[in-house]
């Protein structure tokens, strides 16, 4: 273990920064990005896990934290005032504006290392995390097996990461912006190590798979991962593509059921 890892190891087992956030959450890409981020600043907060599959995050205490109904979410206190984020890159953004002050995965307002950061964090936003998302929809929950759907879907999300792999190549330390991790790869790395279960190899990207290894070094990368529930996005690369199907067919109804609700609404 480098010595990096273990003062990133010393300084997680140190008493955490106490705040008033508390994170509403659930085990997906998305969710884990503010737990990661949450572990890697050495924050304390409050966890309130979302019963997704029995529909909390539509109930209308949860609505009035997030009126778009997913997750995640947070409130905090901002000069005595409760105040809520939501959608993942925002809160990100909220928690080193405030929290990072020593620019510990982020960069000081307004350098060129900071609209770096901004830019790949927008790209995952806007397209990693919205096209993986809609291969895993066609890959693994529509009804039915539509190829020209699968095939534009994971297409796509291989071209994004061939995007990131070239540029991770370019990298002198081997993270998308910079000397240092920041946002920006912590917005990335739970999507990426969800490739199989949207049926993107890593074969083809030599240097996001190493990427990937190199974050999951680090214990708040570690430890992050973990919350709500043990991370298991691994354990399906070692999974056949029948058996990823099987383990598809509840969350397959679930989302069949939802959409069906929404399209019943008024």
């Amino acid at each position: 273990m480098s010595s990096r890892i273990q003062q990133l190891g010393q300084q997680l087992m140190t008493m955490a920064t106490p705040t008033d956030i508390t994170l509403y959450t659930a085990a997906t890409p998305n969710g884990i990005k503010i737990s990661i981020a949450l572990a890697e600043l050495n924050l304390d907060y409050k966890l309130y896990t979302i019963k997704m599959m029995d529909n909390e995050q539509k109930e209308q205490w949860f609505l009035d934290i997030n009126p778009n109904g997913r997750i995640p979410a947070i409130t905090d206190k901002l000069d005595g005032k409760e105040i809520r984020v939501f959608e993942s890159g925002a809160i990100l953004q909220y928690l080193v504006d405030r929290y990072d002050k020593d620019h510990k995965i982020s960069y000081p307002h307004g350098t060129p290392e900071h609209w770096e950061v901004t830019s790949w964090l927008m790209w995952q936003m806007g397209g990693l995390g919205a096209m993986q998302g809609q291969a895993n929809h066609f890959k693994r929950y529509a009804p039915e097996k539509i190829q020209y759907g699968i095939d534009r879907y994971v297409n796509e999300t291989r071209r994004l990461y061939r995007t990131m792999d070239t540029h991770l190549g370019a990298s002198s330390h081997g993270y998308l912006v910079g000397d240092r991790v920041t946002i920006a790869d912590i917005a990335c790395w739970g999507w990426v190590a969800a490739h199989t279960w949207a049926g993107v190899s890593l074969d083809e990207f030599p240097h996001v798979a190493k990427w990937l290894e190199k974050l999951l070094q680090r214990p708040g990368f570690e430890k992050g991962r973990h919350v709500p529930k043990p991370h298991t996005a691994f354990e399906n690369d070692k999974l056949t593509e029948a058996e990823l199907d099987e383990k598809a067919t509840g969350a397959r109804n679930w989302v069949q059921g939802g959409m069906k609700a929404d399209a019943a609404k008024k």
